[in-house]
């Protein structure tokens, strides 16, 4: 087998646990799961994987790829890029619903072998230093709000990314656009520098 041909098959084995992660759970998937989402048998399977935790650390790799993938470039404005990320990342996990599944929950996180939750583990470390990053930039330039730290704004916009991706997956996508904008006002509002009161003169 050419390795080109090698790479596609585990791509396909990847994203056919994601699929069965997302509408059954990390407990349903099996390597006779995977080889029948497939169309083919375990001993084909095998011939890649000789076991399900060796599949699980290939799909932690899949996932991390996705996401890594969604993360802007640093040289965009910290709005534009914090605007992007909310709404790739938002996109992302919507249309893989395994990979919302295996981030936002500490059940199936716990349900990993370690070499795959650890791979997880780093994409959500990385996450957070961008936000981190990314919110401390706009607030050292007057963009943002600098009277809430940066770790803390970080995670309320990673909530709004995460129930963006939740009610991505539930409606039409026209809705979920017109949804996606109001959440980005929302947070640009909750982001923006608050102004300092003035002392204005008591009257006599």
């Amino acid at each position: 087998m050419q390795k080109g041909a090698r790479g596609n098959r585990r791509a396909e084995i990847a994203e056919a646990a994601l699929r069965i992660i997302a509408t059954r759970g990390v407990a349903a998937l099996t390597t006779t799961a995977v080889a029948e989402e497939l169309g083919v048998t375990s001993g084909a399977l095998f011939r890649h994987y000789p076991s399900r935790d060796a599949i699980l650390v290939e799909v932690a790799a899949r996932v991390e790829e996705i996401l890594r993938a969604n993360i802007p470039a640093a040289d965009l404005p910290p709005p534009d890029r914090l605007e992007r990320f909310v709404r790739q990342r938002a996109s992302t996990a919507a249309g893989h619903a395994g990979v919302l599944r295996l981030m936002v929950s500490e059940q199936f996180m716990l349900a990993l072998p370690e070499a795959a939750a650890s791979r997880l583990r780093g994409v959500i470390v990385e996450t957070q230093r961008f936000l981190v990053a990314t919110l401390s930039e706009g607030a050292a330039a007057g963009i943002f709000r600098s009277d809430i730290g940066a770790e803390e704004l970080a995670i309320v916009v990673m909530g709004v990314t995460q129930m963006l991706a939740i009610l991505g997956g539930l409606g039409p996508k026209a809705a979920g656009d017109e949804r996606a904008a109001k959440m980005l006002a929302a947070v640009r509002t909750l982001l923006a520098p608050v102004a300092t009161p003035t002392n204005t003169p008591r009257r006599a």
